[in-house]
């Protein structure tokens, strides 16, 4: 069952935050994995400042009250998540909490998905951050992640 469709695409009306676009790998080996890191960091972080906004504009019924908080708590989660990756003391605590960041990403896709579902928002309300969760999950699958610790499947 596709739930979104073709004509669903274009940048979302009335956008309630700034854009933000991850950081793409860098191409020189040699840029510091530190300022990647951080760059990344930063993304992370400004999507939870934009997932804020977007569960609170759901509806003030009990049902999307549950799915906003299980928004928030997931769109969240991704950047602090990575944050602690970063402060990891060893390359499996490292690798742990990017898996929890990938998970985190993955659960925020669901809840958008059934805010879709649910009528509350539309395709192009969420569109954003949908992709953003699935270009996090990409760092996060350890083939293009670098963060203190190079990572690699």
């Amino acid at each position: 069952m596709q739930i979104f469709s073709e004509s669903d695409s274009g940048k979302r009306n009335g956008s309630l935050c700034q854009e933000f676009e991850m950081p793409k790998m860098p191409k020189d080996r040699n840029m510091e994995r530190k300022e990647f890191a951080k760059d990344l960091e930063k993304g992370t972080r400004q999507f939870a400042v934009r997932i804020i906004p977007l569960s609170a504009s759901l509806p003030n019924t009990p049902e999307a009250r549950v799915i906003r908080n299980q928004i928030t708590e997931s769109g969240t989660s991704v950047g602090a998540n990575y944050r602690e990756a970063n402060r990891s003391r060893s390359r499996a605590d490292f690798r742990n909490k990017i898996k929890i960041c990938e998970s985190e990403a993955s659960e925020t896709q669901y809840w958008l998905e059934v805010v879709v579902e649910n009528g509350w928002l539309t395709w192009n309300n969420v569109k954003p951050e949908y992709e953003e969760c699935s270009v996090s999950s990409q760092y996060s699958s350890g083939k293009t992640l670098t963060g203190k610790f190079l990572v690699r499947s």
